[in-house]
């Protein structure tokens, strides 16, 4: 078996899956569907990720999920206005502006979290 030919797909786990249903369905809109407790998260080009119930759940440090978008500013505009909070990082190597935008040293990026903690992003393609 090769796995190079398998429709792999990622996951991560969350501590409340309604509320994750409601954040990545209705605050993000994406199109979400569940089966077993289980959320799929189905994505363009038919890509998916899961996300599973964890009681002892801990969030990711490190970026879970990114959505790459024409425009990182008018992104951060909407998500905003949608209730979602990015993320400021005032570090050597990491420096966001006032509305959590990273500009240089790669893609125009921001970062944001889901109600469980996980670090998700937005980044200019």
């Amino acid at each position: 078996m090769k796995l190079d030919e398998s429709k792999a797909f990622s996951g991560f786990s969350a501590n409340d899956i309604k509320k994750a249903k409601e954040f990545y369905g209705q605050t993000l809109g994406v199109n979400v569907s569940e089966s077993n407790g289980i959320l799929t998260l189905n994505l363009a080009g038919g890509h998916k990720v899961i996300i599973y119930p964890k009681p002892n759940h801990v969030p990711a440090t490190f970026t879970v999920l990114n959505f790459p978008v024409p425009s990182v500013d008018r992104a951060v505009d909407e998500l905003t206005k949608r209730g979602v909070r990015f993320e400021t990082y005032n570090e050597p190597q990491l420096k966001t502006d006032e509305r959590g935008i990273l500009r240089g040293g790669g893609p125009v990026i921001a970062w944001f979290k889901d109600p469980a903690g996980n670090i998700l992003s937005v980044l200019e393609t």
